[in-house]
């Protein structure tokens, strides 16, 4: 039974009851960490839990933890049993999922603390992390693909185009009806292929990023009044936003392209009846990733698009940042190619969880330095 966690607090959200040193050290941990009393309320969460859970610690903390998982998720059961037993356990390949994160396979593993097991402390590990960091080494690599094949196409295709289409004008002079059907047809074909190619283009120019400061909501914003005037008016569109977020290094207009594209992505996915798509942002304190140099990248800011579609099928998932690879009847497949070299170009990465019904791309980006120093300072 686990009718004690789901309780509902009327008081003491927002704070957080663990000693400031113990805080300290457990947000230091790369797994979450989450503490709950004995009517199931969060007490402590790190900011790994944070980023697991996907919200704020202050959202999380004095809040029912059966607020945040499926009412049947196993995680229940087991601090039942930390409780009965007082003591240690840990739980293999449990999986879990609540309305803000798809499901997950972890291990668990809960503790009591303080006399009277006071308070239950949750870690858990995810099994998927490795993968995670694996999807993010093949975007990484899709995005250089896409730029040495763009140079190519420009080089070996383009040029030999104008040639044929050349060639299929000369041709139409003398043709009969049906042959000057054959050379527009031909030069219809071969403008269509050049227009591919010009978009492939963008791929290989190196252009440096416009060294600016980006407001990350000012660009949500914009993003969300063109998709309800138009491609998203069907879609119920939900923002939540963490408004302390310091500014982001990079082009305003790429940026909005490339959130402009995942929006475009999640109102094309969802259904016109009850279709939605939740935009959220958040900070992430502890994370860092390995650059490309082989370097450590911090990339506390974190963009997400949530939408409740039919999910991406399984055989695309491993390649869908490449070239050419697309669900849609009639798309170029250059959609998702093109986001990843432009987030790669802003310094960040992108990854995607997707099962039926919920889909969710995040993408990861620096922080002016300045602003990041304040930020972890306050946090």
């Amino acid at each position: 039974m686990a009718i004690s966690l789901r309780r509902a607090a009327t008081a003491g959200r927002g704070r957080q009851s663990v000693p400031p040193d113990t805080a300290a050290l457990l947000a230091a941990l790369p797994n979450p960490v989450i503490a709950l009393d004995p009517a199931g309320i969060v007490r402590f969460v790190n900011p790994a839990a944070e980023q697991f859970f996907g919200i704020s610690a202050a959202a999380l903390s004095g809040s029912p933890i059966a607020e945040h998982l499926l009412p049947d998720s196993a995680l229940f059961g087991l601090v039942e049993a930390v409780r009965r037993s007082e003591g240690s356990i840990a739980e293999y390949d449990v999986v879990i999922a609540g309305p803000r994160f798809p499901a997950r396979s972890v291990t668990i593993q809960g503790a009591p603390v303080g006399e009277g097991a006071e308070l239950v402390v949750l870690s858990l590990h995810e099994r998927s992390m490795a993968d995670l960091m694996d999807r993010q080494l093949t975007h990484r690599n899709a995005a250089r693909s896409v730029t040495a094949m763009a140079a190519m196409l420009a080089h070996e295709v383009k040029n030999p185009l104008s040639g044929i289409r050349g060639a299929a004008q000369l041709l139409e002079q003398d043709a009969d009806e049906a042959g000057r059907e054959l050379t527009q047809l031909i030069c219809e074909e071969t403008d269509r292929i050049v227009a591919l190619v010009d978009r492939m283009e963008a791929f290989s120019e190196p252009a440096p990023i416009a060294g600016g400061e980006v407001n990350i909501h000012e660009v949500l914003d914009r993003v969300r009044k063109i998709a309800q005037s138009g491609f998203a008016r069907h879609v119920m569109l939900i923002e939540e936003y963490d408004p302390s977020l310091p500014a982001v290094p990079g082009d305003r207009d790429l940026l909005l392209q490339v959130l402009l594209n995942l929006v475009k992505n999640a109102a094309e996915a969802v259904r016109d009846t009850d279709g939605e798509i939740i935009l959220t942002t958040a900070y992430r304190h502890g994370l860092r990733l390995a650059g490309p140099d082989g370097g450590r990248r911090h990339l506390p800011l974190v963009v997400s698009v949530a939408d409740n579609g039919g999910g991406i099928p399984d055989d695309i998932k491993p390649h869908l940042f490449d070239p050419f690879v697309t669900t849609k009847r009639n798309g170029t497949g250059l959609g998702l190619a093109l986001v990843a070299k432009v987030i790669g170009d802003h310094g960040g990465v992108i990854e995607f969880d997707s099962e039926p019904g919920r889909t969710v791309f995040r993408v990861f980006l620096p922080v002016v330095t300045s602003a990041a120093v304040a930020h972890d300072g306050n946090g």
